[in-house]
């Protein structure tokens, strides 16, 4: 995809005039003499619900821990919304716009669900540590809206009748939107999302994908996920890029770049 970029914003803009939310250049890391990332390069579009397929090894979580700053890249860089953002730390990434989930859950399995989801908008409380320590009137309203906020969040996801339970009896698959919905509460431009259906039956699978494309919707965010349930992926994304071996194997929309002979032979062999 040809992109132009505005020297005034900084910004990137794809062909059909959208801006470019996430952009990477020549992405890659090693570890030693292996190379897990090699010159990956993504443009993903305002709006755009994107996938990052490919066998397992093939670097693709690799990718969302660059992304997110877990790992520095050993060359290349991204933009998020034109701001370059390589280099930045978990905490300056997230607060820039990036949120993600993990293919293996990660909640707070003694907080309750609601609390869960509060510590995701704690990024966004204005109250001073003072305010909060003395449990002053401004910290109380604070924590009054927050709570309200994180209450409509988990009514999105039907999960507020919940909100008290811990978050270590939730059913699996109430666990994995409960994930979701704590990265939506940091209000995110880019939200990532790392092999969401993993261990979901076909209804829980279903009601994800239902889940995944109300959100996009009613937020107009951009989303980006990992996954392996190739039914999910034909079902929900515009378009996918193909990792093999830490590379990018094919690019494009997602119908035609899932029926290309390296792609078919990538995931099954010779």
């Amino acid at each position: 995809m040809a992109t132009s970029k505005n020297t005034n914003d900084q910004k990137f803009f794809a062909d059909d005039g959208r801006e470019i939310v996430l952009k990477t250049e020549h992405l890659c890391i090693q570890f030693g003499g292996l190379k897990a990332v090699d010159d990956v390069n993504l443009e993903i579009k305002e709006g755009e619900l994107y996938g990052l397929i490919g066998p397992n090894g093939a670097g693709k979580t690799t990718v969302f821990n660059l992304l997110t700053g877990v790992y520095k890249p050993t060359s290349g860089r991204f933009y998020l919304c034109g701001k370059e953002l390589t280099g930045k730390s978990p905490i300056e990434v997230n607060k820039n716009g990036i949120a993600r989930t993990f293919q293996n859950i990660r909640l707070f399995n003694n907080l309750t669900v609601i609390e869960n989801v509060m510590i995701g908008l704690s990024n966004q409380i204005p109250c001073s540590v003072v305010s909060s320590v003395l449990r002053l009137p401004k910290h109380k309203k604070s924590e009054k809206e927050y709570y309200d906020r994180a209450l409509e969040l988990l009514k999105i996801f039907k999960l507020d009748e919940f909100k008290d339970y811990k978050a270590a009896n939730l059913p699996y698959g109430k666990q994995r939107k409960l994930e979701i919905a704590r990265a939506m509460a940091t209000n995110p431009k880019l939200l990532l999302l790392d092999e969401p259906a993993a261990g979901m039956n076909p209804n829980e699978t279903q009601e994800l994908m239902d889940d995944i494309t109300f959100i996009r919707k009613e937020f107009g965010i951009t989303i980006l996920l990992i996954e392996h349930d190739m039914r999910l992926v034909s079902g929900i994304c515009e378009r996918v890029t193909v990792l093999n071996f830490g590379t990018d194997l094919a690019s494009g929309e997602t119908s035609e770049v899932l029926n290309q002979p390296d792609v078919i032979k990538a995931y099954l062999g010779d």
